[in-house]
């Protein structure tokens, strides 16, 4: 689990092929990896990790062909990653809970200063754009935003200076594709009313 608050940005250093799937290794640059075990999860631009080995400040990341058809930012050298380590249970829930499993891809509308802010257009996915309500919390290449309006599959958000500065999201114009996690407590409100319907029932 983790709270969508972004430690650092990574770089990915080299992919190598694994089946039909990749292993990245990532420099992680100023992340702290001192309480990071082989085994732990690190979320990479959203997507969950799973850490299978490290050395200094890089780290070896195996990604299934099933998590790169459903996800953007992982695939080639020279990508810059969001970092954020998996949350302890000690921690500051500064964000929202994310669960690193990535709803859809959307696409970048518009990204462009904003009075004092910067203001982030998003159009969803058909698939997930009901579960995105304003002032609901929606999670951008890892990053938790609070949804400001909605209209039809578009939804924006403002960003302070700040986090444009720590994040990849500096890098996004118009067309860019993003890794969008609907909020975790919109899914389980949907998942009980198809159950209250009927339409969730399941035969023993």
């Amino acid at each position: 689990m983790f709270s969508g608050i972004v430690a650092t940005v990574g770089r990915i250093e080299q992919t190598e092929p694994l089946g039909d799937g990749l292993r990245l290794t990532v420099d992680v640059g100023s992340l702290d990896l001192g309480d990071v075990a082989i085994g732990d999860s690190i979320a990479n631009s959203g997507v969950c990790l799973t850490v299978i080995e490290r050395a200094g400040k890089r780290v070896k990341f195996d990604v299934s062909r099933e998590t790169l058809d459903c996800t953007v930012g992982l695939g080639h050298v020279g990508e810059e990653v969001n970092l954020e380590k998996a949350l302890a249970l000690s921690d500051r829930l500064g964000g929202h809970l994310v669960t690193g499993h990535v709803d859809g891809i959307g696409e970048v509308v518009r990204f462009a200063p904003l009075a004092e802010s910067f203001e982030l257009v998003v159009r969803a996915p058909d698939a997930i754009a009901g579960y995105i309500a304003r002032k609901g919390s929606i999670t951008v290449n890892g990053v938790s935003l609070t949804v400001n309006r909605v209209d039809g599959r578009d939804f924006s958000t403002n960003l302070i200076p700040h986090t444009v500065e720590i994040t990849n999201l500096k890098h996004l114009k118009a067309g860019s594709k993003v890794n969008l996690e609907i909020d975790l407590i919109a899914r389980y409100v949907e998942r009980m009313m198809a159950w209250r319907d009927g339409e969730g029932a399941v035969s023993p």
